[in-house]
């Protein structure tokens, strides 16, 4: 029982971990590249937008 807690708590630092490293590796790549910044931003407004008149 202590071997599988130990094993899902590790799992659960990975995932943390890799997590953690692929929001920081996505903001690196958004600073980088302006246009890639824009269009995320665009697109959400746009997201908004759609479900704003969708909702209506």
């Amino acid at each position: 029982m202590i071997l599988l807690r130990c094993l899902a708590c590790l799992f659960i630092f990975i995932g943390v971990l890799v997590g953690t490293s692929a929001v920081v590796l996505v903001s690196v790549l958004l600073l980088r590249f302006p246009l890639l910044l824009i269009a995320l931003v665009l697109s959400c407004w746009v997201f908004t937008r759609a479900l704003r008149h969708h909702f209506k």
